[in-house]
């Protein structure tokens, strides 16, 4: 998602409200959309929508903090804000738990890779099952596409523009999301799916409560995820005012929000209670061989492929900041980092045995973080008391913010 600062440098002060709603729209779209018709099938359709209206409203919330405690000492840096409340370690705690966060998002893209990539060549071969063959293991495949794709990509002291890739990964999930519509279409209208994919005991669209609701909160966390890219879209906005920047996030907030809502249902209302973590796995149980579930998986491939060096760089400047603070550019740092952060994530994900693992351990430890904890921490040290005392009422919202934050991810 960070790929956003690196696109709008070249049009430094003039981007357009349109396009600023574009860009964080982007930051806030990953892999996590398919990530939420698994939540919604552990909710059932009213618990999911109201989780989901009260994650997308502490996100706005959260957004108006990052304004105001940016307005207040004139920076526009998530970690310089760190820095600025609690200092040197304030600005370490911030940089390492982003690190940690997109660590998480390589992993659910690399995931991702290990789970459709035997399914495409599966379809290719024309095979309607798996088989026992290295080529369709998904462990050796995604050594053999970080290794020839990613790593060089890596490796590159710039990406340069031909990798602003988050256009073609918006596109590849808004595909994935028309094409769960249209089977959502094809499953009313040929009831397709009765006696296939529905099971007893799990199949009311209401309500659900069972031992894995608790994904829901971390799922629907981590799918919001945007708050260190609001700063800098909010930099590059032309016409720059508190008032305009909030609105942007309301509105990309509330887009994401109808996006979320409808690819969840369309998904939850198809599979029922046979949904899995990764919704577009779920489509193989349809027909393994289908043309249109062929092209939706080789756009989603492509994008978070080459998402993955996009999301490295980022990390790797963060690594080198807090290991090598006023280093110069040393090729061996460089390549040695890119290496080390290739080879934790392969390991992760050959050792998950579920993406549905990945969303839950990110969504409940660095994305509550990212987007709730931190801007109110943010707010309160920062904002002087002389403007807001502690028993002001901001600053009482914010409190009861952090703290039914703390209860929904306790």
């Amino acid at each position: 998602m960070t790929l956003i600062v690196l696109c709008l440098f070249q049009f430094e002060g003039k981007t357009s409200f349109g396009m600023s709603v574009f860009n964080l729209s982007n930051a806030i779209m990953g892999s996590g959309i398919l990530g939420l018709s698994y939540a919604m099938s552990n909710t059932g359709i009213v618990l999911f929508l109201i989780l989901l209206t009260c994650i997308a409203a502490l996100s706005c919330y959260s957004v108006h903090l990052l304004l105001r405690s940016a307005g207040v000492v004139g920076i526009r840096a998530y970690e310089q804000l760190g820095m600025r409340a609690f200092g040197h370690p304030g600005k370490i705690v911030a940089a390492i738990i982003i690190t940690l966060h997109n660590i998480g998002a390589m992993s659910s893209y690399l995931f991702i890779v290990k789970s459709e990539l035997p399914l495409v060549i599966q379809a290719f071969l024309g095979q309607t099952s798996s088989s026992d063959d290295w080529f369709m293991n998904g462990n050796y495949l995604i050594i053999i596409v970080t290794v020839g794709i990613i790593l060089p990509l890596a490796l590159m002291k710039h990406l340069g523009k031909p990798l602003h890739l988050h256009s073609v990964q918006r596109a590849a999930v808004s595909s994935e999301h028309m094409y769960g519509q249209e089977l959502f279409v094809h499953h009313i209208t040929h009831s397709w799916t009765r006696g296939v994919y529905e099971l007893p005991g799990k199949h009311s669209v209401t309500l659900l409560l069972d031992l894995q609701t608790a994904y829901t909160i971390p799922i629907l966390a981590f799918a919001f995820v945007c708050h260190p890219e609001v700063l800098p879209i909010y930099t590059e906005l032309s016409n720059p005012t508190k008032r305009r920047m909030q609105n942007i996030g309301n509105v990309s907030i509330l887009g994401m929000f109808i996006m979320y809502f409808l690819t969840a249902t369309f998904g939850y209302l198809t599979f029922y209670g046979n949904t899995e973590a990764e919704l577009l796995h779920t489509y193989s149980k349809v027909d393994p061989l289908d043309t249109l579930i062929l092209c939706v998986r080789l756009a989603v491939l492509v994008a978070v492929t080459l998402t993955v060096p996009v999301v490295l760089f980022p990390i790797r400047r963060a690594l080198l900041q807090l290991l090598f603070p006023g280093k110069s550019f040393h090729w061996l740092r460089h390549i040695a980092i890119a290496l080390c952060l290739l080879f934790v994530v392969n390991l992760l994900v050959i050792l998950v045995p579920n993406i549905r693992d990945i969303f839950g351990i990110t969504g409940a430890t660095t994305a509550p973080s990212l987007i709730f904890i931190l801007p109110g921490l943010f707010y309160i040290r920062i904002v002087p008391t002389d403007q807001e005392p502690m028993n002001s009422r901001p600053k009482i919202q914010v409190g009861s913010h952090l703290s039914l934050t703390q209860q929904q991810h306790s």
